[in-house]
């Protein structure tokens, strides 16, 4: 499987994921400029931001370990330009979903509140 591939197929895993949980799935690789967010869902009255990483080994770290600074900033740029397009002004939260292993072999991990907006 090339990248863009595995990146579909974890961005697939995650919705199934969140839809089990309850979340309503609300947009999907949302672009903004630069910024990509992969999954925009709410729960309950929370406009939630995920971001979904995929490693096959955490041999390099924890797939979560990826969204550094500058990657939260690109997703905080979106999600503000989304949150404007929908004029929506009130509760939103930023998670990361983790996928580590091979298919038949997977751990998940649903990170919520991963990071805030630095005021």
């Amino acid at each position: 499987m090339n990248k863009r591939k595995k990146g579909i197929w974890a961005e697939n895993l995650a919705c199934e994921f969140l839809e089990s949980k309850g979340y309503i799935l609300e947009a999907r690789n949302f672009r903004y400029k630069r910024a990509e967010v992969d999954i925009i869902a709410w729960e309950d009255k929370v406009l939630v931001f995920v971001e979904v990483k995929y490693r096959k080994t955490d041999y390099f770290g924890a797939p979560e370990t990826a969204v550094d600074e500058a990657k939260q900033a690109l997703i905080l740029d979106a999600a503000a330009a989304y949150a404007e397009k929908i004029n929506h002004d009130w509760a939103l939260r930023f998670d990361i979903l983790a996928i580590t292993g091979i298919p038949g072999d997977l751990q998940i991990e649903h990170i919520p509140d991963a990071f805030f907006p630095q005021i």
